[in-house]
């Protein structure tokens, strides 16, 4: 039997729908549900001894919605309790375009939360200045809008400089970080202020905002239009004395679809770094 182009054309177009429409339903039902731990060590430049082996859970991009149930946030939080950290951050983009319908659900759902130095949240660029804040601090969590605030740990202390998705500017960083005395760790949503932190020295940065791309493909990278426009994507990166940890979070935003990018609950622990001198 003689095959055709035509036919053989017809068999790779058959074949393609078929692997994108396989792919697309693995990534739907299965893969945005793959909830996991990532454990990672963040080098910190002039991070005292003491503070060496420090182990912080950050829970990030959880988009509570109509696309992402209670049960995966169920399941972060039996997770990062499992793994006793000393504290948790909370990294921000709670709910979905500031939906009011589930700012105290996420906050019900994230109530039990607890660890020996505290629970620290910032705002993403989902969640409102007002309603959210108020639902994350009637759990007693600590919520940092542009703030500073410092924690002691074994005889050490360190600072958490927390901002919000739409403070960029440098002056506006210099001013929350003004004065600080000990190690600063910045919990900032967006991973683009590496930037700014390491023109201002700022140790080490926690962050998400990027999903890890969410859609992956191998070979062509994530799907995202503006994935470019991030220093990282996730995991580990530096520039000059700043390092940074980029979580791809529990959650998912315009499409229920993850691929080669499962969701996760990040485990930090800070490791000591010689400051690097240009």
């Amino acid at each position: 039997m003689i095959l055709t182009r035509r036919a053989a054309l017809k068999g790779v177009l058959a074949a393609t729908i078929g692997a994108v429409t396989g792919t697309a339903t693995y990534g739907v039902g299965y893969e945005r549900h793959r909830l996991g731990v990532t454990e990672a060590t963040l080098p910190v430049s002039g991070l005292p001894a003491a503070l060496a082996g420090l182990r912080i859970a950050l829970l990030t991009d959880i988009h509570h919605s109509p696309l992402v149930g209670a049960h995966d946030i169920q399941k972060a939080v039996q997770l990062v309790l499992m793994q006793r950290p000393d504290l948790i951050v909370l990294g921000g983009d709670y709910v979905t375009f500031g939906d009011r319908a589930y700012v105290q659900p996420v906050a019900d759902l994230l109530a039990p939360l607890h660890a020996p130095h505290g629970v620290f949240a910032i705002l993403g660029n989902h969640d409102d200045d007002r309603d959210m804040p108020a639902a994350l601090a009637g759990k007693g969590f600590t919520v940092l809008k542009d703030q500073r605030t410092r924690v002691t740990l074994r005889g050490e202390a360190l600072e958490l400089a927390g901002i919000r998705f739409w403070t960029r500017r440098p002056a506006d960083l210099a001013r929350v970080l003004k004065n600080a005395r000990d190690t600063v760790l910045l919990l900032a949503h967006d991973p683009r202020r590496l930037t700014e932190a390491a023109a201002l020295n700022v140790p080490a940065v926690l962050s998400g905002h990027t999903h890890g791309g969410q859609v992956v493909f191998p070979g062509v990278g994530a799907m995202a239009t503006k994935a470019a426009r991030f220093p990282i994507l996730e995991g580990i990166g530096r520039r000059a004395n700043t390092s940074i940890f980029v979580s791809r979070g529990i959650g998912t935003v315009y499409v229920p679809v993850r691929i080669n990018c499962p969701p996760e609950v990040a485990v930090v622990t800070l490791a000591r770094q010689s400051p690097y001198h240009s």
